[in-house]
């Protein structure tokens, strides 16, 4: 495998990613040529939102080509493009073979929810204080237990525990972590619904990993009422439902929502105030779990 480095404006760089997809390119990576520099830009936008930037003012493209002819050929095709005047070409190298399912692999490690309860890719070993332990690995649907949000809510899983669940509804379910979460620490039944068929498939597999039994479909597939109703999605889609969520919690029961920022909290609770009182439940790293209970 071979790499092809390029230097390239922003305004040019989505451009030269396109020619050089179309010239075979098995992959195309952007980074900021200024990182690590006083000349650093931070592109972080808020979830939801677009970022502030469209991208580095000098970005370093990396294109890799399974074959040295390719990189050289894709170079001198560029080179000729009237579109590639203000870009420069840094060179091309062979990249070294890599087992690149372990260096993924790597990058992975177990999480802790609480002292006794960790999410563990299936390559790693549970710790020895685990006692609860939920097997997940990174897949395309959301959901691996590494984000604020959802180490949230499966705290406030396991501290209602022990039948207290009841019958559980995960709206937005993504993986299935909260579903498989709330199976565990002994729901009586759980409802893992979604609006994305690639979410309804990883949280089907997810639940046969982990041993749980979970009714896993489109979002059509709740109905009647819930003891627990969980949803961890965004703050806008939230407020949209807020009739829909709070209609499917059952006398005494509980609703738990994520993805919310610790300056929306008052937005939530405008937007449910003709249903319930939200409260804060737990913050992290900017984020916040709010709930409900029904009298």
């Amino acid at each position: 495998m071979f790499e092809l480095r390029l230097m390239s404006p922003v305004r040019l760089v989505e451009t030269v990613s396109d020619a050089l997809q179309e010239l075979d390119a098995l992959s195309v990576s952007v980074e900021d040529a200024d990182a690590q520099t006083d000349a650093e830009q931070a592109l972080f936008g808020e979830p939801g939102m677009p970022p502030p930037k469209e991208g580095w003012q000098r970005s370093r493209l990396t294109a890799l080509f399974e074959k040295s002819e390719q990189a050289q050929h894709a170079q001198q095709v560029l080179q000729a493009q009237e579109f590639f005047s203000g870009c420069e070409v840094l060179g091309s190298q062979p990249v070294p073979e890599q087992d690149w399912v372990r260096l993924t692999q790597s990058q992975f490690a177990p999480v802790q929810v609480t002292p006794e309860f960790w999410i563990v890719p299936t390559w790693h070993e549970p710790p020895a204080a685990a006692r609860v332990v939920i097997r997940l690995d990174p897949g395309l649907a959301f959901g691996t237990g590494t984000h604020p949000t959802t180490r949230m809510c499966l705290r406030w899983i396991a501290g209602h525990g022990g039948g207290a669940l009841g019958r559980v509804l995960d709206y937005g379910c993504g993986s299935g972590i909260l579903a498989i979460g709330a199976a565990k620490f002994g729901a009586q039944q759980v409802d893992a619904v979604d609006i994305d068929d690639s979410a309804v498939s990883s949280t089907v597999l997810n639940a046969q990993a982990n041993h749980v039994g979970l009714h896993v479909g489109l979002s059509d597939l709740a109905s009647g009422h819930y003891q627990t109703v969980l949803a961890n999605i965004l703050a806008t889609p939230l407020k949209v439902l807020a009739p829909l969520l709070w209609e499917r919690v059952a006398a005494q029961g509980h609703l738990v929502l994520a993805g919310i920022l610790e300056r929306q909290a008052a937005e939530l609770q405008q937007a449910y105030a003709p249903y319930c009182r939200l409260e804060v439940a737990d913050a992290e790293d900017g984020w916040i779990l709010m709930t409900a209970q029904r009298a």
